[in-house]
């Protein structure tokens, strides 16, 4: 079928949660994809930070291929060797103990504010129950991350809300200072704020968040699901700030596009997790573990990092110089290849144009170009996008 085909096939029985550009895309291939009519398109979104090895990395394909032909699926109740080896991997490179894992990043949130809430029952007494989160932050679509989400256009419609978060101006310690109550069990943030608009804390901001928290007893959770996995060219975002959590959560590009989240933990707080408490059928599975065993070791053997700070100092700097020329860009911010340009206008035409001349691009919070390409992106497609754009933005 060609894609027109598909489309109509989809508006009849896909339920409408999306609101879908007109793209069928049937391969991958580094940061390329081509659709149902044979078009190839250039991805600056990559599956929303999800592909950072591109597409089809030969490696995560090799090591699908193998495990599907070996175990798909057992269960929990029995040790999956790339499960083990996963977490291995995950905690020998981070402040974390222990893993568990999922299907997704709201999964992982869910887990991580679960865990919060039974550690400080546990500890303190189930009067303290309460997570502070911010403004404009985004932590999933579960009742639970929808709560937590400092967003009213993801949680319009759904009340009554879970009771027990509180949201506070993002980069303002001295607001979560004051919203702290006896009822107080953790903050849970991000790093840097994806779906708010690619927003960049102070460099002494979560410093501060981390004394508060010392200061109070209160666990400091960092949702990581779309900063981590070395897409600020640093493997896990927090890394820039000189700041330890207590818990993390990750997913999107942890098993170079297979399904999965996780959330990490220190022991001292890991421990409250035991048998029973919490589960996930298909949570850290032989196929998806195998596959994050391999993008994992991708990023780190690779050289992912050092490229993706190179380049993202690059895309930056081009990004600077489109601003220069077309004063409806206002403001470029980023770190690695995490990178938005603030529009004066809603960025929703521009991404149409984009995809009609062959560019995936994405626009988040109305008016924020989101920059997000595989960690594998070079110069060359750099200079491709912003030959795109500068076209599209000569127009306007």
């Amino acid at each position: 079928m060609n894609a027109q085909q598909w489309i109509a096939k989809g508006d009849k029985y896909i339920m409408k949660t999306y609101g879908r550009y007109p793209l069928v895309p049937v391969r991958g291939e580094g940061c390329r994809v081509w659709d149902a009519d044979g078009k190839r398109y250039l991805d600056f979104l990559a599956g929303i930070a999800v592909n950072n090895l591109g597409h089809c990395h030969p490696k995560v394909v090799a090591a699908l291929q193998k495990q599907a032909g070996e175990l798909i699926h057992c269960s929990n109740y029995y040790h999956i060797p790339s499960q083990i080896e996963l977490a291995e991997i995950l905690c020998s490179n981070s402040f974390a103990d222990r893993a568990f894992f999922c299907n997704s990043g709201a999964e992982a949130n869910e887990a991580a504010i679960k865990l919060a809430r039974k550690y400080s029952r546990e500890k303190f007494g189930a009067d303290r129950y309460q997570i502070i989160t911010a403004l404009s932050s985004f932590h999933g679509r579960t009742m639970a991350t929808v709560s937590a989400t400092g967003q009213e256009k993801v949680q319009k419609f759904f009340d009554p809300l879970l009771h027990g978060f509180v949201h506070v101006p993002f980069n303002d310690a001295e607001a979560l200072r004051k919203t702290i109550t006896p009822a107080t069990c953790a903050i849970m943030l991000e790093p840097i704020q994806g779906e708010g608009g690619i927003v960049i804390p102070d460099g002494e901001y979560f410093r501060q968040v981390r004394r508060i928290c010392d200061e109070n007893k209160l666990l400091l959770i960092f949702d990581e699901v779309q900063v981590g996995i070395g897409r600020t060219g640093k493997l896990f975002a927090h890394e820039h700030f000189g700041v330890t959590p207590d818990i993390m959560t990750l997913a999107k590009a942890l098993a170079g596009g297979a399904p999965i989240g996780t959330m990490l933990a220190r022991e001292e707080v890991a421990e409250f997790f035991g048998p029973g408490t919490h589960g996930s059928t298909f949570g850290g599975n032989p196929l998806v573990t195998a596959a994050g065993v391999a993008a994992m070791k991708a990023i780190l053997e690779e050289g992912i990092l050092n490229h993706a700070e190179e380049i993202g100092e690059y895309l930056l700097g081009e990004l600077e110089g489109l601003k220069k020329r077309f004063p409806v860009i206002t403001e470029v911010r980023g770190i690695g290849l995490m990178i938005g340009a603030e529009l004066s206008i809603p960025g929703g035409d521009i991404v149409k144009k984009a995809l009609e001349r062959g560019l995936l691009l994405n626009v988040t919070h109305d008016t924020v170009l989101r920059f997000v390409p595989p960690l594998i992106v070079g110069k060359q497609e750099v200079d491709e996008m912003i030959g795109i754009l500068s076209g599209i933005l000569a127009e306007l």
